[in-house]
């Protein structure tokens, strides 16, 4: 039996109308939940009427961060229409394929994207394009809004109906549409409100992409499910951030980021002299932290909270509350309220507390799978169970350390390396300002490692001083052979740093060094 799905906007908005909901920072508008379901419920109108869009139809959305992506999310839910947030960063080939492959019936875009929007509707034969700047004003978005009533024939949704597919970044192939269900954002506002500390007085920043996981659901979905608010930052600045945390009147109580967000922030010059006392929860995940970063921030009397999740997995998995987050720096957490999880071998058999494998996952908080992808699907989901393709293991207590990404750990003279064991020691330097660890061909030990160095401004560090640094602190196979410095690392719109485009970058390392 299917559970209902009930419209959070629509609920807090009978409650608590005059409360504010979403602040736009970059345009400065406010919105109270009385205003946001108005202007949701309009939209979903003009969806409909104009566009004819109904339940299970696309609503493909092409635009920077903005509490216009939250209200189009309502305005989808209103009558069960699937939200379709795209990748800006993404080339028009690439987002060619994900319309071909999702088929929108609209795209919603920011004016700056006029011009890939125009080629994309000639490519793809999109039927209704509407463009918005992000920020209100005379806009065809506003336009629409405002002549369209606020009476949409709503519909009847379950848990189990489809509410927002994400696409994956396709680092190993095509593009795949995650499926995330009214269930899924329902079990996970349960599975990361409770450790996290959030009641209706919870006041958020988003700063990641709001077409990702990371931004929609940590934690702006988190906030409207409990009635909070949520400032939406146009694009991740690290001063900015900073003194939003800093100021007592604006009250931010909970913050996530990715390692990257952190580590910029860390080395911003007003740093030393923010007030994180305000703020019950300051989350992080995307990726291992390295535990220098993470004492960088106790030391400031702020606990960084990790936990681990995907897109397919809505995306909390396991998580840590304050107190482990001191007493068990670089964990995960332990595994949220609604979730299941194992540690399998390469056989998929389970293997003993303490011993690293494939960490497989479960539950309602868990993708139905991808949209047009059967093959994909039963490659990656057994019995229920969802691989994650995320190196992992357990210990005594509970706890998951997650220790990378399996298809980033390489084989060196037949022993496994995870680059985030060295990236975390190699974090201890002063001299290093950003840095990655990635696998490379070796004639002699199938691979071996290389370390990618951006050197912190003022400093000077040389391959040898690395190396030397290494030595007392890692088993030999472990240490770097290779050492290539850069001005920058390539990073996706989350702030991983993207592997594949470096190995791509460096080339041939016996030539290099």
């Amino acid at each position: 039996m299917s559970v209902t799905h009930y419209d959070w906007l629509d609920h807090h908005a009978e409650r608590v109308p005059e409360k504010e909901v979403w602040v736009d920072l970059h345009s400065n508008r406010h919105f109270t939940y009385a205003e946001a379901n108005d202007r949701a419920l309009r939209l979903a109108f003009h969806f409909q009427e104009n566009c004819g869009i109904g339940k299970g139809d696309r609503v493909g959305v092409l635009a920077m961060n903005s509490t216009d992506m939250l209200e189009i999310q309502a305005a989808c839910a209103k009558i069960g229409a699937i939200f379709l947030p795209l990748n800006w960063r993404l080339t028009v080939s690439e987002l060619d394929f994900i319309i071909r492959d999702a088929g929108p019936k609209i795209l919603i875009y920011d004016t700056q994207f006029a011009s890939e929007i125009s080629e994309l509707k000639e490519k793809t034969g999109v039927q209704h394009t509407l463009e918005t700047s992000g920020g209100g004003g005379n806009t065809p978005y506003e336009a629409a809004i405002q002549a369209a009533n606020p009476t949409p024939r709503l519909a009847t949704v379950t848990h189990d109906d489809v509410w927002t597919i994400m696409y994956t970044s396709g680092t190993t192939g095509l593009p795949k549409g995650a499926m995330n269900t009214y269930g899924m954002a329902f079990y996970n506002a349960v599975n990361l409100g409770i450790p996290t500390y959030f009641t209706p007085n919870a006041k958020t920043l988003t700063i990641l992409p709001l077409f990702h996981t990371g931004g929609l659901n940590c934690y702006s979905s988190v906030a409207l499910y409990f009635g909070g608010t949520t400032l939406v930052m146009r694009a991740f600045d690290p001063g900015e951030c900073l003194r939003l945390i800093n100021d007592e009147e604006i009250g931010l109580t909970h913050f996530f980021g990715v390692p990257a967000n952190y580590l910029f922030m860390s080395q911003h010059p007003v740093f030393a002299t923010t007030d994180f006392s305000r703020l019950a929860c300051s989350g992080v995940g995307g990726a291992p932290t390295p535990v220098p970063l993470l004492e960088t921030y106790k030391a400031r009397g702020l606990a960084l909270q990790q936990g681990y999740g995907m897109t397919e997995t809505s995306p909390t998995v396991t998580v840590q509350d304050a107190e482990m987050a001191f007493s068990r720096p670089g964990s995960a957490g332990k595994l949220a309220l609604n979730a299941e999880a194992r540690i399998v071998d390469e056989n998929g058999v389970d293997v003993p507390r303490g011993k690293t494998g494939e960490l497989w996952v479960k539950g309602p908080n868990i993708t139905p799978g991808y949209w047009n992808r059967p093959e994909a699907n039963a490659e990656t989901i057994t019995d229920g169970w969802l691989h994650t393709g995320d190196a992992c293991r357990v210990d005594e207590d509970g706890h998951y350390f997650v220790v990378d990404r399996w298809k980033d750990m390489y084989i060196s003279g037949g022993e496994n390396v995870y680059p985030a064991e060295i990236e975390s020691i190699l974090f201890k330097m002063p001299e290093i300002a950003d840095l990655a660890i990635i696998g490379v061909p070796d004639a002699r030990w199938d691979e071996v490692g290389c370390a990618v160095i951006v050197v912190a401004p003022g400093k000077q560090l040389t391959a040898d001083d690395v190396i030397l640094f290494c030595q007392d602190k890692l088993a030999r196979y472990k240490i770097p052979k290779h050492v290539v410095f850069m001005d920058e690392l390539p990073r996706n719109a989350t702030g991983k740093v993207l592997k594949r485009v470096l190995k791509d970058e460096i080339g041939d390392l016996e030539r290099v060094n």
